[in-house]
């Protein structure tokens, strides 16, 4: 289960603007008529990127993915400078098999699609975000097992390092069955602190289980992110959550929902 966040966990849309024009020296001879700068190319609307992670264990939503083991995740985005985006991250997951022996399901896909972009409002610039959101969980699951795939939609908006979002599922959320409509609220903020390159992570979110309401529950993280160069970032954050230990402990005994220390580090094409 990804954070578009998108880490995240992820698809930034770059607003592309023009390349500065080269202009020709002038010709030594006076009389001659000076050379005529050559028009300015237009930057491509068009990007294209990927990322690769390799990260201490895998958390979404405050709650452990891989049991507490490491995690390789990776994606391909696309984006327009209208604002619109496409893409698709993987992760390694144990999660599935960790709930039930019979499940065999050790790969997240996850493919999403939506329009980012900025509003002037009263002078002040706003960002705002909208898409689709669909978990996909290949593997084999005995008959009668309500299958964890989601499809979730999602809208956004923030003012400079604060960011709002509300995600809701159109279909059960994650396994649970009879909870379509379920849905996720996320305030979070990334602080450029100005010095070593790093930025300050925070974030609070409310994950309601419809029909089940002992399976609702609050994360919270704070962190920092360095950035490294050359398109390589590292990551730590402290990670909890008041998840109830009554739904959230695996078939190992393992409480999926503990506080933890979790570092990533991440490299972009």
């Amino acid at each position: 289960m990804k954070k578009l966040a998108f880490a995240v966990s992820a698809s930034a849309v770059v607003l592309c603007g023009l390349v500065p024009a080269a202009y020709a020296q002038s010709t030594p001879d006076a009389a001659a008529a000076p050379a005529a700068a050559p028009a300015a190319e237009e930057a491509s609307p068009h990007t294209f990127s990927a990322n690769v992670t390799l990260a201490s264990e895998y958390r979404y939503r405050g709650l452990m993915q891989t049991n507490r083991r490491p995690a390789i995740q990776g994606g391909f985005d696309y984006a327009h400078s209208s604002g619109f985006y496409i893409g698709n991250w993987n992760s390694s997951i144990s999660w599935l098999d960790d709930s039930n022996p019979d499940v065999s399901a050790p790969i997240e896909m996850d493919f999403y699609a939506g329009f980012k972009n900025t509003v002037t409002i009263a002078g002040l610039e706003w960002n705002y975000d909208a898409g689709v959101l669909q978990y996909y969980y290949p593997g084999d699951y005995p008959n009668g097992y309500t299958r964890p795939n989601t499809t979730e939609l999602y809208v956004g908006a923030g003012y400079g390092p604060v960011f709002l979002k509300y995600s809701q599922s159109m279909t059960n959320l994650f396994g649970y069955a009879d909870s379509r409509y379920s849905y996720y609220v996320d305030l979070s903020a990334n602080v450029p602190l100005n010095f070593w390159d790093l930025t300050a992570n925070a974030h609070i979110g409310y994950q309601n289980v419809k029909h089940v309401d002992s399976a609702s529950y609050t994360d919270w993280k704070l962190g920092l992110t360095k950035d490294l160069g050359k398109g390589f970032a590292l990551a730590i954050a402290y990670i909890d959550t008041n998840a109830h230990r009554s739904v959230y402990t695996n078939t190992s005994g393992r409480y999926v929902g503990r506080a933890t220390a979790w570092a990533s580090i991440t490299k972009t094409f």
